[in-house]
Parts: structure tokens; C-alpha cells; sequence
């Protein structure tokens, strides 16, 4: 697991290096992915589902996210879209394009639903905490 999250924090700072997020932050969004992903293995452990263990980490993740891009004036982006990488279903896309061209309907079909739940999954979690933290900032004024 160890391992694991530090390969997710060592990805999340080269993706971040690769969109050319200012130096000062490299570290903050490799943290951010890497307690993104100890939270998604941490509920797949505890016998959750992946889709619900992605669907928390992302919460956590936009919630970093958030609070980073508070704490150091920074865009929410700067470690979000970084912060996201280990939960993006890669492997899904490869496993729908695999049993298409294995002519495999069934696997295609299940693939895609499987890999469409996560992909909504997290645009949801994203959303819905950017929507508590809008909330909190209007109340402030």
C-alpha cells in the first residue's frame, strides 16, 4: 500500500511538472494525490465498492483541493486536475477498447458502464464539494 501511494504521489508531481504548475505548488499537489489515493485503497480494504471508495477520494481530494488553493492563493486547479490523476479510470478506456477490438460486446458493454460510473462519479464529488465551499464564501460576505 506504502508503495502505492508513493508512486501516486511520484505520477501526480510529474503530471504536474508536465502542465507546468508553478514549482512552489509541485509538492502540494503530489500530497494531494497521494491522500486521494490512500483514501481510495483505505475504503476498498474497508469492503467498499470502488465506485463509492472513487467517489470519497475525490471528495477528499476537492476538499484539499480547496483548502490549498485558500491557504496559499492559488487557483483550486492548480491541485485539483493534478490531484485527480490516480482515480481517472484509465484502465477502464483500456479494457473498453480491448474487448471492442476483441469483439466482446458483452465486456465492452460492461466496461463502459462500469467506467462511465466513475468518470460521473467523480465529476460529481467535484462538483458537490465546490458547491459546499461557494456556499461557505457567500456566507462570509
Amino acid at each position: 500500500m506504502l508503495i502505492q501511494i508513493i508512486g501516486a504521489f511520484i505520477a501526480v508531481v510529474a503530471l504536474s511538472i508536465i502542465f507546468s504548475i508553478p514549482k512552489k505548488f509541485l509538492i502540494y499537489s503530489g500530497i494531494v494525490g497521494a491522500v486521494g489515493w490512500f483514501i481510495y485503497l483505505l475504503f476498498l480494504r474497508l469492503k467498499f465498492q470502488e465506485t463509492t471508495s472513487v467517489f470519497i477520494a475525490t471528495l477528499v481530494v476537492a476538499l484539499i483541493s480547496h483548502s490549498f488553493a485558500r491557504i496559499f492563493k492559488a487557483p483550486v486547479t492548480v491541485f485539483l486536475i493534478a490531484g485527480i490523476l490516480p482515480m481517472v479510470p484509465g484502465v477502464g478506456m483500456y479494457r473498453i477498447a480491448y474487448s471492442m477490438l476483441s469483439e466482446d460486446s458483452g465486456m465492452t458493454a460492461y466496461y463502459f458502464n462500469h467506467t462511465l460510473q466513475i468518470a460521473g462519479l467523480i465529476a460529481i464529488a467535484i462538483f458537490i464539494m465546490d458547491t459546499i465551499f461557494r456556499m461557505a464564501q457567500r456566507r462570509k460576505v
